[in-house]
């Protein structure tokens, strides 16, 4: 994702954070917008990966990696607009991102995001066969929420 795109990703940012407040909670700022700290990283951090999904010439979607010099990487973002989920697109991502980075990965998501448990769930399973795990982590600083399920795997 290069510079140029930051209007396009804090705007499918916003799309992504609206999501995801049905299974973390959380209202817009003031103005409207969500925390944009995530974002802000992996646009401009040093073990950040930024990548822009689009279909056409349509912006679909994004994934943020970060702990890239780490000793997994952590799929810390991914998001898919909701016009263009089921079509293949988050799957074909995924794998483009996960082969761009070669090694041990780790993947959060949420239990009640059954969507996402499923996706994930077939993601590892093509990736890595029956050599991934899963486990249910709590969410650091935020004790009233439920733990967030880890898949890892190496591919």
């Amino acid at each position: 994702m290069s510079a140029a795109d930051r209007p396009v990703a804090e705007r499918l940012w916003l799309m992504f954070r609206h999501d995801m407040a049905d299974y973390q909670g959380g209202l817009p700022s003031r103005d409207a917008t969500y925390h944009s700290d995530r974002l802000n990283a992996a646009l401009a951090g040093d073990d950040w990966a930024a990548y822009l999904f689009t279909s056409g010439d349509h912006p679909v979607g994004f994934a943020f990696v970060r702990a890239l010099s780490g000793p997994a990487r952590v799929l810390n973002s991914f998001f898919v607009v909701r016009g263009a989920r089921r079509s293949g697109i988050g799957m074909a991502a995924v794998r483009d991102v996960i082969s761009r980075h070669p090694g041990p990965w780790e993947i959060a998501f949420q239990d009640a995001n059954t969507t996402a448990v499923s996706f994930w769930r077939r993601v590892a399973t093509e990736l890595a066969g029956q050599a991934w795990t899963e486990e249910r982590r709590p969410v650091p600083h935020r004790p009233g929420v439920p733990p967030d399920v880890w898949i890892s795997f190496t591919a």
